[in-house]
């Protein structure tokens, strides 16, 4: 087992780092290269356990797939099985975006219900009843679920919800269906028009991604190729609040302001202010008083879930009181109570958090929740409190963000990874 130990909190962040790309751009990309037998190069891929599952997924289904720092080539000529293992499953629930693609390709699909963070239920359900629509069958069995259409078809489909999983899947499928299907109330965020970019340099002929209708013509063929992904927005949005938290001055590069819109009002309401320089942004330091906020997480472009916990440490200094308002998931709190082992205050009902700002936080053994941003939370808790902070059970910290602890040593923060026995870790 892994950790984070920061030796010393209370230190200002001064610095500048490059954001990397986006892993949840890049998974649902990943999965698209099965729609097509051929090499794909795939440019500023993170270096994550997430990416490493997808690729063993695709290495399973027969295809070929190697990792040279931030670039992945993908040869999918060879692959020829439409079953996705169990394990790899259980380990990732963006496995579930293979469905499409399998389905568009061969006309089948054999998969086990999915896994990965635990923050509240995902279900597949809705990709299963978009699918349907498109003349798919489907029988479940044992925990397993089997699709088949001997061609899926081009169908108006209303999602009931904005889910981004769901609305890839269905991209993914419809891009090779027969006829056109046109997706209402389409999921909007920024990782969705990049798929609709990769899925068009295929061949494809979608529009629309970015709004709530997404209209795609079906092609009987597409072709491989060449595509760099979007920068990671949570990523830059965790480490604007890194600086915020610690009144220090962080200068983050490869970064598409317009992304971060949400996010930046409310750094901007909380008492900071963000210098924005074509692709660079820079938070600026100051000795004002943290304002308190009232968050309530929405599809894109209202406020991300995934920057939910990371305000709810900052918000733990707020001269006032906070409500924070969780929307997206039901059982996205559970960073609450590791950072009141840290002197924070706050109360959870239901969905809600009620933060009463302290003056310090205090450094402490905490353990991060299964779910990546919680982690997150509280390594930006770390940052700010007084004495040394632990954080054990980081795997899923490290699902989400590339070289954390290296990236926030450049900006000068105490900060190691550590073994299970306390030792750092030198790798």
């Amino acid at each position: 087992m892994e950790g984070i130990r920061i030796l010393k909190g209370e230190k200002p962040l001064q610095g500048e780092i490059k954001i990397s790309g986006s892993k949840n751009a890049a998974l649902p990309i990943m999965a698209a290269t099965v729609l097509h037998p051929g090499e794909f190069i795939l440019h500023d891929i993170p270096v994550l356990k997430d990416i490493a599952v997808m690729r063993e997924v695709l290495i399973s289904l027969g295809g070929r797939v190697e990792q040279r720092g931030n670039s992945i080539f993908i040869d999918t000529r060879q692959i020829d099985s439409i079953e996705i293992p169990d394990q790899l499953m259980r380990k990732m629930r963006a496995s579930i975006l293979f469905m499409g693609p399998l389905l568009g390709r061969f006309g089948k699909v054999r998969i086990s219900q999915p896994g990965g963070c635990s923050i509240g239920p995902r279900p597949i359900d809705w990709h299963i009843k978009g699918f349907k629509q498109m003349d798919a069958v489907f029988q479940e069995s044992h925990g397993f679920i089997a699709g088949k259409s001997s061609q899926l078809q081009g169908k108006e489909i209303h999602l009931d919800f904005p889910s981004v999983g769901t609305t890839e899947n269905i991209m993914l499928g419809a891009a090779r269906a027969q006829g056109v299907t046109v997706i209402r109330n389409a999921a909007r965020e920024p990782e969705i028009v990049d798929l609709q970019n990769f899925l068009n340099s295929m061949g494809a002929d979608i529009f629309g991604a970015g709004t709530d209708m997404i209209k795609i013509s079906g092609q009987k063929t597409l072709k491989a190729c060449e595509h760099t992904v979007i920068p990671d927005r949570i990523e830059a949005g965790t480490f604007l609040l890194a600086g915020a938290i610690t009144r220090g001055e962080v200068k983050l590069h490869n970064v598409i302001p317009e992304h971060l819109e949400a996010t930046l009002a409310k750094i901007d309401e909380a008492g900071f202010k963000v210098r924005v320089e074509g692709e660079t942004l820079t938070l600026l330091p100051t000795d004002e008083k943290i304002n308190p906020l009232e968050i309530k997480t929405q599809p894109y472009p209202g406020f991300p879930t995934d920057m939910q916990p990371q305000f709810m440490a900052l918000m733990a200094l707020a001269e006032g009181t906070s409500l924070i308002s969780e929307n997206i998931f039901e059982n996205r709190m559970k960073h609450a109570e590791e950072l009141k082992r840290m002197g924070a205050r706050i109360r959870v009902e239901g969905r809600t958090a009620i933060v009463q700002g302290v003056d310090r936080l205090f450094g402490a053994f905490v353990e991060s929740p299964p779910a990546l941003r919680a982690g997150a939370a509280l390594v930006l808790a770390g940052l700010a409190a007084e004495g040394e902070t632990v954080i054990t059970d980081i795997e899923h910290i490290q699902r989400g963000y590339e070289d954390l602890v290296g990236k926030m040593k450049a900006l000068g923060a105490e900060i190691e990874l550590i073994s299970v026995n306390g030792e750092e870790k030198n790798d």
